[in-house]
Order: C-alpha cells, then sequence, then structure tokens
C-alpha cells in the first residue's frame, strides 16, 4: 500500500455504506482522516454500525439531514450509485467540494500495475479472463476488484508494488475518481445504458472516458474498433490505441479472421475453441488477450484460460442439461443490446424467458433476432406487453404471459423439445420485480433445480 498524506487531519464524509462505503471508511481512518459515515437507512445488522463506530467513526442514518454541509468537510466520498442530483450532494457541489468515490481512493493508495476495465456490456467477464490470465502466469501476484463485487481499496491495502489488480469499474464510479491512472484500460463497448443518471449520452461516455483520461502514450487503451463511434473515442485519449476487432477492421491488436484468434499476426487459437458461447464473448476474450499479452502472459496460458473457463454467474452462465434441454442463466442482460448478442450465441431453437421494468423502450430492435433464434416467449414484469408486441412482430407463434422469471421456467418447460435451449436473457432491468439482477438469476437457478430435482453444474 502507497502512503498517502493528503487526507492526514481532514475531515472526510462517506455518503452510502455498502461494500464501497464502509471499506472507504476505515481506510480513510488509516489515512488520519476525521470520517463521518452517513446512510439514508439503517442497516439491518446493527454489527455494521458498530464496526464503524469501533474505528473511531461518527455514524449518522435514517436521513441523509442536509446540515452535514454545513460541517466544513474536506472531501466526500459518494457511493456511486447516489446520483449527483440528490440535494445533500447538490449543497456540496455549489462550494466545490471534492466528490470521490472509493475507485479513486483506492486507485491512490495502490503502487503496483493497474489494469482497469469499463464498458456497458462485458466487463465482468473480461475482468475476470484478464485476471485468470495474469494469475495463470504467475508474473505478479493478481486479483480483481471494483464493481465486479470486492472492494478495490481494501484489495488495494493488501497489494504491493510488484503486484497486479484488474478493476471492473462502472460509469459511475469513474465519474468520481478524477486522478485514476491505469497502465492498460480497456473499453469493451459503450451502449446507450443509465441515461437518467447522467442524463444524456455524451455525459455517459464522458464518464468512461475518465478510464483514461490521465494515460500517457506510455500507457494502453484496449477499445473494441467494431464501430466507427468507438473509434472516435479512442481518438480522445493520449494513450497508446490497442484494437480489438470481431469482425477483423484492425490488425494492429487482437482480432479474428476466418475463424482464427491472432494476436497481431500472431495466430493465438481458433474462436470455436473458445468455451464461452456467442459473439459477445469472442469479443471479451479478444479484449483480455490484448491486456494478458500487454502484461506479458504467454500464448499457452490465454489458451489454458479461454479453453477452460466457463462464465461468470449470470452472464449468459450454463446451468444445465435436462432431458435434451440445456438452460442458461443470462440474468445480466438488462438491456436490448446484450440480449440480441445472447440469442445470436445459439444455432439451437431458444425458449425466451424476457422481461422486466418499464422504461419506455419498445423491442422492435430485437424482432430480427427473434426470427431468427426465438420459438417460443415467455414475457414478464411491466414491460410484458411491449416484449409481446415485439414477439407478435417476429411471427412466434407460442407466446405466454407470466408472472415474472420464477413462473416463467415451467411454463418454458411445457413449450420445449430435445435440443432445445432455456434461456433467461430478460433485456431489461429487474427491478420492477427484484432488487438485483443477481437475485433474479439466482431464483430462476433455483426454479430450474426444483424442475429438473437436479444441482446446478459448474
Amino acid at each position: 500500500m502507497r502512503q498517502v498524506t493528503k487526507y492526514q487531519g481532514k475531515k472526510a464524509l462517506v455518503l452510502g455504506f455498502g461494500i464501497s462505503g464502509i471499506n472507504a471508511a476505515h481506510l480513510l481512518v488509516k489515512l488520519g482522516a476525521q470520517v463521518v459515515a452517513n446512510d439514508q437507512k439503517t442497516p439491518e445488522d446493527p454489527a455494521v454500525v458498530a464496526d464503524l463506530k469501533a474505528d473511531g467513526i461518527e455514524v449518522i442514518t435514517g436521513e441523509n439531514p442536509l446540515w452535514l454541509a454545513d460541517e466544513d468537510f474536506d472531501v466526500v466520498v459518494k457511493n456511486p450509485g447516489i446520483p449527483y442530483d440528490v440535494p445533500l450532494v447538490q449543497k456540496f457541489m455549489a462550494p466545490k467540494t471534492p466528490i470521490i468515490t472509493e475507485a479513486e481512493l483506492a486507485s491512490e493508495i495502490f503502487a503496483g500495475h493497474l489494469i482497469a476495465v469499463t464498458g456497458s456490456n462485458g466487463k465482468t467477464t473480461t475482468t475476470t479472463l484478464i485476471e485468470k490470465m495474469v494469475a495463470k502466469s504467475n508474473l505478479h501476484q493478481t486479483a480483481y476488484a471494483g464493481n465486479i463485487g470486492v472492494s478495490f481499496s481494501k484489495t488495494a491495502e493488501k497489494m504491493g508494488a510488484d503486484d497486479t489488480i484488474v478493476a471492473e469499474l462502472s460509469s459511475f464510479q469513474l465519474l468520481g475518481a478524477p486522478t485514476i491512472h491505469p497502465h492498460i484500460a480497456v473499453i469493451t463497448n459503450i451502449f446507450a445504458n443509465h441515461l437518467d443518471y447522467h442524463k444524456n449520452r455524451e455525459n455517459y461516455i464522458n464518464a468512461k472516458l475518465n478510464i483514461t483520461r490521465n494515460q500517457t502514450k506510455d500507457d494502453y487503451l484496449i477499445i473494441n474498433w467494431d464501430r466507427d463511434e468507438w473509434q472516435a473515442v479512442a481518438r480522445r485519449s493520449n494513450a497508446t490505441i490497442i484494437p480489438f476487432s470481431r469482425l477483423n477492421k484492425s490488425h494492429e491488436g487482437a482480432y479474428e479472421q476466418d475463424g482464427m484468434i491472432y494476436w497481431r499476426d500472431e495466430a493465438i487459437m481458433a474462436a470455436k475453441d473458445i468455451r464461452l458461447i456467442g459473439p459477445q464473448n469472442v469479443e471479451n476474450a479478444l479484449a483480455a488477450i490484448a491486456a494478458a499479452k500487454l502484461s506479458g502472459v504467454s500464448n499457452e496460458d490465454i489458451v489454458a484460460v479461454l479453453t477452460t473457463f466457463s462464465g461468470v454467474r449470470h452472464r449468459l452462465q450454463y446451468v444445465m442439461d435436462y432431458q435434451g434441454r440445456r438452460f442458461y442463466n443470462d440474468s445480466k442482460s438488462t438491456d436490448i443490446e446484450a440480449t440480441e448478442v445472447a440469442l445470436q450465441g445459439f444455432e439451437q431453437p431458444v425458449i425466451l424467458l424476457a422481461g422486466g421494468l418499464d422504461r419506455g423502450y419498445t423491442f422492435e430492435r430485437l424482432v430480427p433476432y427473434f426470427k431468427k433464434h426465438v420459438k417460443a416467449i415467455i414475457v414478464f414484469g411491466e414491460c410484458k406487453q411491449q416484449m409481446k408486441d415485439a414477439a407478435e412482430q417476429a411471427g412466434i407463434a407460442k407466446i405466454v404471459e407470466t408472472e415474472n422469471a420464477i413462473t416463467a421456467v415451467p411454463e418454458a418447460w411445457k413449450l420445449s423439445e430435445p435440443g432445445d435451449v432455456i434461456l433467461l436473457s430478460p433485456a431489461n432491468a429487474s427491478w420492477d420485480q427484484f432488487p438485483s439482477f443477481e437475485v433474479r438469476g439466482d431464483k430462476f437457478i433455483k426454479a430450474v433445480e426444483e424442475l429438473t430435482g437436479q444441482k446446478e453444474q459448474n
């Protein structure tokens, strides 16, 4: 851990507990700050508050009192999910009090090799692949952290100057990380996500670009080269650009050509041998290969990971085979683009389970994929009528409405035949019915287990 003195004797407010907030509060104490921790909710587990107080942290729960803005804090560490238009945050913005996220703190104390990954889709899979490749090489002690569900700051505390952290970073985290400086940055893709938070697409792109804002020509930005817009985004970076392309649009980095995966002019493996299915996972593999090669990982170690890694939970996760049907959990597909790419990964007929939070979208974009891949669809949630409309437009003969992703499982089974894929890929957020996509996916898996009498296969 790098010794940082800038917080010594300073007053710091941590807004929002969660994994990031709790660890940020404890870290700030170690860095010599006087810390107040505030959450508008009171934690169900009293040990959370007790642990904070035991570390000398003042704890305020049950509200976000506006009088905190009058307490002369030197820095605010905000939970990434708290919008900037919340009244208390707005009051700190007026006098321009620095408002950062835990990712900023973590990057300040980490002296090792930082690989940072962002993007609309594919972040977690790409982060995991890179970490596994670098770890297999035994070149460095390696860990993943960040938006993947592991505290970035707590991980950084344990790592030394010769170690590697592969950090998954969301646009929310990056917006509060003004000095973060990864040696290798990865942008998997940029679609139209989180516009309710960022207000418009340009703000969203600018937040993503914080991952490369402080890079120089001695650093690397690995970026998807398959759309003109993403190529234009790359030109806004001062880093050395390393493209990756599933559509063979560049040979300057990692790419697929004639069914083979290449690093520059060097053949690595056949694309069909990547264990993860679907074109999006070819893209994730290409991004990971580029980061691994820049980190000195051998082709043998890269191939060993790509031929054995079966996926991250809830991200086109293989669940099991039963009586000739194959079940997949893609609950993380919370937008249309993710479901598009999921459907492209299957040659078998698909029974699709889809629906969720109504954000005002319609689903005409899915119609060509429905026509090509989907034999039946089970729709649920607030937007089930819009999903049903798209399915009818695609000419799907079997459309069933149900309550949620759990009740959809037996309905899908009734419509299935040996050789079919039963796929949960909702194309929508879960918040109308479940607290998170993880809970939705877990409950889907449990429903599959109850239907089949088998446990999920890892």
